[in-house]
């Protein structure tokens, strides 16, 4: 290439998912004008947006949801009062420890609805099975089952969600806006694995949340990720109730911290960041209150953020130093806009958004910098987006791209566009990434420690292998190559694709070579 190759990798690598395969032409453009190529995603924020006729509001999937578990749960209480007496004729169910009903929490039940393997049929009796039921006795058993469920509405939503999310990134012009969303998603993580209803409003929460302020301010971003339902179910801010609030006198429940202290160690001001537990606390206690409908609607509409005064811890509370009188739910959001613009925020992201696109130990001045310009911008998050900073242009490429990335970066590679996102999800779950699923609310690993692990790359080489026994006989792998590395590729990697034995092997190297792996 005569134009500037590295400078047009960058850009495609270190802020976007890699070339397209096809006819995109990714590479030239790039190459023309790099930082253009770049800022072009950040001029079209709708672009950011992810609307499908398929995917549904959060109050929308909520109402189905809390719908489909209240059908569950009145199938199981017909069963239970169909069900013969278990201690003789006449004998009276067994009660509960405290004598009441047991009455499921909200969790519990998606938790239960959980797809499990289907038991085995009740065989009729016979010579060779003389101790199985007989047919009347099974269909009389059968009978009392809830009605076989079509998909569970539960999974068909994260799949959707899913395959809208892979699709977009695939055929992103060159990823950034998609990185981004990447990016924010796993600082304000969420995980699929909570129960029910955290996956089915993992997608929701990450298209009405995340994606319209990736380009706009951090403090919007802030109070739309810790006011929306699925956080709130997450972090089980719907159970904290003020201990002197009408609701915390009458039961035994109290305040639960986990939302406040995620929102100052996690999203806020950092480790160091200059708060103590106090402030932890008098943070949980303004958020008393903050929770969603449920299916009844007694405060709003299903599966909608609403304040509960009756939760609410009353009076003033101080926070940082500064004193909250605000009623309500206003106290919350006051607090919230205050910690958004604290320097300790600003140093927060601005080292973890460095780290991130540049490396993981990024140059002091570029940090300092990234710092005062989210400062100086209230929490412009477009300015931070590191186009105009050259470290991130001449800085090597030595990240290693995450298993997210690196399944991107080859669907788009291979110009495959997902129809089904169970591939990816397979591969994800494989590689240590599923997809909406940390382990914790710090969210996955960002560093090359976390992604380098030796039995981590040999995870990598077998989906690489399996990826090129499907795809390899339609695509010479030298091509390939031109369009990944263009004339950066070293010549070791050149010669090793080379001098593969079939083109299968060829392709499965290329995906594993350091200028594919590394970004």
């Amino acid at each position: 290439m005569t134009r500037d190759s590295q400078a047009a990798l960058v850009a495609l690598n270190r802020f976007g998912f890699g070339a397209r395969g096809g006819a995109s032409g990714d590479v030239l453009n790039a190459a023309s004008d790099p930082r253009g190529f770049v800022k072009a995603e950040l001029g079209r924020p709708n672009r950011v947006l992810l609307e499908a006729p398929r995917l549904q509001s959060t109050p929308a999937l909520g109402k189905a949801l809390f719908d489909y578990q209240f059908e569950i749960q009145q199938a199981r209480d017909t069963a239970k009062s169909a069900a013969p007496p278990a201690r003789g004729e006449g004998a009276s169910p067994r009660p509960e420890a405290n004598g009441q009903r047991r009455n499921l929490s909200l969790n519990g039940i998606a938790m239960e609805m959980a797809p499990k393997e289907s038991p085995r049929e009740p065989q009729a009796k016979s010579a060779e099975n003389p101790g199985a039921m007989a047919p009347a006795e099974a269909t009389q058993l059968n009978a009392l089952k809830p009605p076989p469920q079509p998909l569970n509405i539960i999974q068909k939503t994260f799949r959707a969600e899913a395959l809208a999310r892979l699709q977009c990134a695939v055929i992103a012009d060159g990823g950034f806006a998609e990185r981004l969303v990447v990016f924010w998603s796993n600082h304000f993580c969420i995980s699929a694995n909570k129960g029910g209803p955290a996956r089915m409003w993992a997608g929701s929460f990450e298209r009405e949340a995340i994606r319209p302020h990736v380009l706009g301010r951090f403090a919007d971003m802030l109070k739309a990720v810790e006011q929306h339902p699925a956080m709130l179910f997450f972090l089980d801010n719907q159970q904290s109730l003020g201990p002197h609030s009408r609701a915390g006198k009458n039961r035994n429940r109290g305040l639960n911290e986990n939302l406040a202290r995620e929102i100052l160690e996690l999203h806020t001001l950092g480790v160091g960041g200059g708060y103590s537990q106090d402030d932890v606390t008098s943070l949980a206690n303004v958020i008393t209150g903050w929770t969603y409908a449920g299916r009844l609607g007694q405060l709003g509409a299903p599966g909608t953020f609403v304040f509960n005064a009756n939760a609410h811890q009353p009076g003033a509370q101080r926070v940082m130093g500064k004193v909250y009188h605000a009623e309500g739910v206003a106290q919350g959001e006051a607090v919230l806009a205050d910690i958004a613009r604290h320097p300790s925020t600003a140093k927060f992201i601005a080292a973890k958004f460095a780290r991130h696109f540049v490396a993981d130990d990024p140059p002091a001045a570029l940090l300092a910098r990234l710092a005062d310009v989210f400062t100086k911008t209230d929490g412009d998050l477009k300015a931070l987006a590191l186009v105009d900073s050259n470290e991130a242009w001449t800085a090597p490429l030595t990240k290693i791209r995450s298993p997210y990335e690196f399944l991107v970066a080859a669907g788009r590679l291979l110009a495959q566009i997902p129809n089904n996102p169970n591939l990816y999800l397979a591969g994800l779950r494989a590689l240590g990434q599923p997809l909406w699923s940390p382990a914790g609310p710090n969210g996955f690993p960002d560093s090359n420690a976390a992604w380098l692990a030796p039995e981590g790359m040999r995870l990598r080489l077998d989906i690489s292998t399996q990826i090129a026994s499907r795809l390899a006989e339609g695509v010479d792998p030298r091509d390939l190559l031109e369009l990944a590395a263009a004339d950066t590729a070293s010549v070791e990697t050149r010669r090793t694709i080379e001098r593969a034995e079939s083109r299968q092997q060829a392709l499965a190297l290329l995906l594993m070579s350091p200028e594919f792996q590394r970004r």
